[in-house]
């Protein structure tokens, strides 16, 4: 299984060091000097790790393949990669892409908005990227706020949007959330909570 331990940033100097979106709680094993390194996409690699530091809670890396300014910024958005047999402890709110990847993502009345088909590694923040049941893409930001719950287990993702996020029309409720209710008593009763 391929585990995504960094994300190259923008250059650092004129020598090719590059700050990284570091994703892997143990950094000084996943990004040891000497240490080869697979990427995504594989094209923009293998990068091998000559030197690596620290500096204002900001990690930063020379690879020895890359040698200048201009190298470093071709690889920016790249994602560094290892091959593991086992997956690295996770915090409580930590998720892998390949556990979010695939989760129907319902409202909190239990309202089917999609499917997560991607997990997109952003500066600021992550967001969801979730289809539409009519084939749109939405992308979601992945804060608690909005993405109040994942349940790896019932193979779904609570999102609470901010109106407007999701095309509402569009939604259908789930099969499994809501039992005996046909689908019109649904509809009518989320259409009068929305008017009070």
């Amino acid at each position: 299984m391929q585990l995504r331990v960094a994300v190259i940033g923008q250059p650092h100097g004129l020598k090719g060091e590059v700050r990284l979106d570091v994703r892997t709680d143990r950094p000084e094993i996943r990004l040891a000097v000497g240490l080869i390194l697979e990427t995504d996409p594989p094209e923009a690699g293998p990068l091998t790790v000559a030197k690596n530091r620290t500096y204002k809670d900001s990690y930063f890396v020379l690879f020895d393949e890359i040698k200048d300014r201009t190298a470093a910024e071709s690889i920016r958005g790249v994602e560094l990669v290892v091959e593991t047999d086992e997956e690295e402890e996770t915090g409580e709110d930590e998720w892998y892409r390949h556990e979010l990847v695939g989760l129907e993502a319902l409202d909190p009345d239990g309202y089917t908005l999609g499917v997560v088909k991607e997990l997109e590694i952003m500066p600021g923040q992550d967001l969801l990227v979730v289809e539409e049941p009519d084939g749109l893409i939405t992308r979601v930001p992945f804060v608690k706020e909005i993405v109040t719950e994942i349940d790896i287990e019932d193979n779904c993702v609570i999102i609470d949007a901010p109106p407007g996020l999701f095309s509402e029309e569009e939604m259908v409720i789930s099969e499994e959330t809501v039992s005996g209710s046909s689908k019109s008593d649904d509809s009518q009763d989320r259409a009068s909570e929305e008017t009070k």
